[in-house]
């Protein structure tokens, strides 16, 4: 089984690179299963049907989401009722949507899990916890994929050396910049943040110029996406179909012309 991870999708930028690079990546790669985190699908903030169903109509099987979830008022409504669309398990209870799902590929199961981090965050419910719980519902599966999107790699690795082996993968979203320890321990994958997609150029998904602003006059600036040096990150898994241990771990970044 391989599973494609894309990092988070920015804006308009990021679901050009989506709609140009993934179904000929899907076939040239031989990709089984695609997931993307879509927290930022809309403008840079938040999930809408229109721009879900842009990467879905493309190859994406999953949005998974984060803190950004739910900034689009038009998109709850969605999120609620789509299967296709995950947001973190632990962000709230009462909130819509769901928190995990499985999939059935070519007659095996796989099963996705959006979690969100405490550290650096609003007071979220412990992922840990959340995943003590959770695990009972579906341990039964062998692959399981989590998205961890947390802003700490404290947190982030803290997680993994507590579940690994428990899961195929723990994969690392939020922060948008791609890091360099992907490994595998115990038959689970893991990578600390997989990247993002879309403008490249800019500081982490945004144009430079808004955030240098922010940066150095300590002003509320309206972000926007940036849109130059346009490229996909994530990782590629490899997994062991029957018992879902991890076999490799690839990272993946890819670039467009603007």
């Amino acid at each position: 089984m391989r599973i494609l991870f894309i990092g988070d999708i920015v804006g308009k930028p990021g679901r050009k690179v989506i709609k140009s690079l993934l179904p000929g990546f899907i076939k040239e790669h031989s990709i089984d299963f695609v997931i993307a985190n879509g927290e930022n699908l809309a403008n840079g903030a938040g999930i809408t049907e229109k721009t879900a169903k842009e990467v879905l109509d493309v190859g994406v099987n999953v949005l998974t989401g984060g803190n950004h979830s739910f900034h689009r008022h038009e998109g709850i409504e969605f999120i609620k009722n789509s299967e296709y669309v995950l947001v973190p398990l632990n962000m709230g209870r009462g909130l819509p949507g769901r928190g995990f799902g499985i999939y059935n590929i070519n007659g095996i199961d796989i099963v996705v899990l959006n979690l969100i981090g405490q550290v650096f965050m609003p007071p979220y419910e412990s992922p840990f916890y959340a995943t003590i719980d959770v695990l009972k519902e579906i341990e039964q599966y062998p692959i399981k994929i989590i998205d961890f999107h947390a802003e700490a790699t404290s947190e982030k690795l803290s997680f993994f050396h507590y579940f690994k082996g428990k899961f195929s993968a723990i994969l690392g979203t939020h922060t948008h910049v791609q890091t360099n320890d992907e490994r595998i321990e115990n038959g689970t994958a893991y990578i600390t943040d997989v990247g993002m997609t879309g403008g490249l150029g800019g500081v982490i998904g945004v144009k430079k110029d808004l955030f240098i602003k922010k940066m150095v006059e300590r002003v509320p600036v309206r972000f926007a996406p940036e849109d130059t040096n346009l490229g996909m990150c994530g990782v590629i898994i490899d997994l062991e179909e029957k018992s879902g241990i991890a076999l490799n771990i690839e990272k993946v970044k890819i670039s467009i012309e603007s």
